[in-house]
């Protein structure tokens, strides 16, 4: 995230006369330096002059949108500023915006108050102003009212830049699909230029023989140095072959490289493979793509392109946090009453950063593809707070669809499972989890994370203009209908702007 920062904008007028707006000015600074020392924002903010008039409210919007580095705009209102004056500058804003509502003085102090101060402290008034011109114009906008020094404050303001890095990735990101989407299947297909719209995304098809023609190219000196590391970095499955084992991994090594290299030079972050599409491949990619996820890179099987996007959102948005995030699938049920779980797994590829310990690197049978036996890493997920998250096109719009889950250890050991996988129990609980989740029409692939929480892609989800739905403590299948048939409303006579 060290490439981005965010805009700090003050309002005010002209009528406060030159020593008000002096103060302004020292008070806007001295916030601004404090933030940014506090260690809870994520992003640098970069500080503006004091801003009283249209024309250079205007021309500072006009700059935001067109430095890259700027991934959104604090705005605060520390006296008064007629919101007329912000019509025009907020009109072409497209970057995420948030409305800190706070004050320079924590205190008021009742002793020494005057009307030069009041005069001077005047955000309970025009940061109202301020919210009713947003308010009147329509715009998506977040909203965080509390003293800048306090903590709770901070961290706030620190989620939503997190929200903001996101959708700066979202309108770059390059997912690249090898093959198309796994035949007959649904949810993974979409409107692939419609998503473009919406949240920037580039889907660009190559065939897997670009890949395999890209895998020719790897050098061995290269790939017995990434076999070292994965000595370093992982346990070797004990009682195992050792010649065909290698054989194995050499093929898992290859395969990462070459995926790397050819996402490099397509600047890409995201891409998706089908198993239906493997011609001129020995092993279908699985250490090799669960390695890639640990470096950054979003991903999802059966050309499920906006998962792999979905999954790249969120490690730009978790980047520095603790837990991770990764592609995976609802697999089984484990329905004994009064503990009911989900296993979350795939045929191979999650993520090693959501694992408990040291991941184990294996060679077993894969039994879909007709392919070789590929290496992957096995492991436990973690347990703790974590969340399953799908985006579905509904033909009209995209919906967000979030349900909370607690990862918990298993209390059997997994013998004779040669994969990753997660035990988690679903929020409130697994039958009203799994059944709000098929009303709100989820995907069997979901993007897991351990790093984030539900406020995040709420946060997300707004600044991007998508239907965001929630499942989780407190959800009601009732309630969940009723929120349905109201966003259906709203939704089917929204118009993007």
């Amino acid at each position: 995230m060290n490439a981005l920062n965010i805009w700090f904008l003050t309002g005010s007028q002209d009528l406060y006369g030159d020593d008000a707006l002096h103060q302004v000015a020292l008070h806007t600074k001295q916030m601004v330096e404090e933030l940014n020392a506090s260690g809870n924002l994520p992003l640098v903010l970069v500080v503006k002059p004091v801003l009283k008039s249209s024309a250079e409210i205007l021309k500072t919007i006009q700059h935001a949108e067109a430095d890259e580095s700027c991934a959104g705009v604090v705005c605060w209102m520390h006296t008064f500023s007629p919101a007329k004056t912000w019509i025009a500058g907020l009109s072409i804003l497209t970057k995420p915006l948030l409305q800190l509502h706070t004050q320079f003085n924590e205190r008021i102090p009742f002793d020494t108050m005057d009307m030069d101060f009041m005069n001077l402290n005047q955000s309970a008034h025009g940061d109202r102003e301020f919210g009713h011109i947003t308010a009147r114009m329509g715009l998506r906008r977040t909203v965080i009212a509390g003293h800048w020094s306090h903590e709770e404050t901070q961290q706030r303001i620190g989620r939503w830049m997190r929200s903001a890095a996101a959708v700066a990735e979202s309108r770059t990101l390059v997912v690249v699909r090898f093959g198309d989407n796994m035949r007959d299947v649904a949810v993974t297909d979409g409107d692939k230029v419609e998503a473009m719209i919406q949240f920037g995304w580039s889907v660009p098809y190559f065939g897997i023989g670009d890949l395999v023609d890209m895998m020719a190219s790897i050098p061995n000196g290269d790939i017995n140095l990434l076999i070292d590391e994965y000595r370093h970095s992982y346990t070797l499955k004990e009682g195992m072959d050792e010649a065909f084992f290698f054989q194995q991994v050499t093929e898992q090594a290859r395969i990462e490289l070459a995926l790397e290299k050819f996402l490099q030079q397509n600047n890409a972050m995201a891409f998706s493979t089908n198993f239906q599409d493997l011609h001129g491949m020995k092993q279908l990619p699985g250490l090799a793509v669960q390695r890639l996820m640990g470096k950054g890179y979003g991903f999802a099987g059966e050309g499920d392109w906006k998962i792999a996007a979905l999954v790249r959102i969120l490690k730009r948005m978790g980047e520095g946090l603790s837990g991770g995030s990764s592609f995976m699938e609802d697999y089984t049920y484990h329905l004994e009453k009064g503990a009911m779980l989900d296993l979350g797994a795939h045929m191979l590829e999650v993520c090693p950063s959501i694992s408990k310990d040291r991941p184990t690197l294996e060679v077993h049978p894969l039994g879909i593809g007709e392919r070789e036996d590929p290496a992957r890493l096995v492991f436990d997920g973690a347990a703790g707070p974590a969340l399953c998250a799908s985006i579905i096109d509904l033909g009209h719009r995209f919906r967000m669809v979030i349900s909370e889950v607690e990862t918990i250890d298993s209390p059997h050991a997994f013998k004779r499972l040669p994969v990753a996988r997660v035990l988690w129990k679903p929020l409130p609980d697994l039958i009203t989890a799994s059944e709000a989740w098929i009303l709100a029409g989820g995907g069997h692939h979901t993007a897991y994370s351990s790093a984030l929480d539900t406020d995040y892609l709420l946060t997300y989800a707004e600044m991007m203009g998508i239907e965001a739905v929630r499942i989780g403590k407190g959800t009601s299948i009732h309630q969940l209908r009723s929120e349905l048939r109201w966003n259906e409303a709203y939704w089917s006579g929204h118009t993007r702007v």
